[in-house]
């Protein structure tokens, strides 16, 4: 059974990354299921450290990016609530130096005003490079708030 409170697949989801970061980093989203979001993202000059290793920053923005996507699906009226992203951590187990790093979201805990995902990140040779974990807050649209 679906976790999602929405209908969504990823060209709908990679069609609303115009003009954000999720688009200048070529992040997309590739495969939506029962109970997780995967995604991937180059490792190039948009988001290599000076090293050119990846940089843990741009692991980060995808972890981030899909637990916002997954808060967003699991939010039941989207048009009075939003998700914002209050704490992040992330373990940076070994480096990537080319090719596409693959994420994949899944819940820990989804409630009415805090969701918790479990974000893995993997190169292409399936080895794991960051384990992130990800709290989401789940507000009211500024303009809906009570002054």
């Amino acid at each position: 059974m679906s976790i999602w409170k929405h209908q969504a697949n990823p060209e709908a989801l990679n069609s609303m990354h115009a003009g954000t970061m999720l688009e200048h980093l070529d992040i997309r989203v590739e495969e939506i299921g029962e109970d997780f979001i995967k995604a991937s993202m180059p490792v190039d000059e948009r988001t290599f450290q000076p090293a050119r290793l990846l940089h843990g920053g741009a692991s980060v923005v995808l972890a981030e990016s899909l637990g916002s996507v997954a808060s967003a699906l699991c939010i039941q009226d989207i048009t009075e609530y939003h998700p914002v992203g209050v704490e992040i951590n992330a373990n940076h187990i070994r480096s990537a130096t080319s090719g596409r790093v693959t994420g994949i979201v899944k819940p820990i805990k989804i409630g009415r005003k805090m969701h918790f995902w479990q974000i893995d990140i993997f190169r292409e040779d399936g080895k794991q490079i960051c384990s992130s974990r990800l709290t989401v807050a789940v507000v009211e649209h500024p303009g809906k708030r009570k002054t």
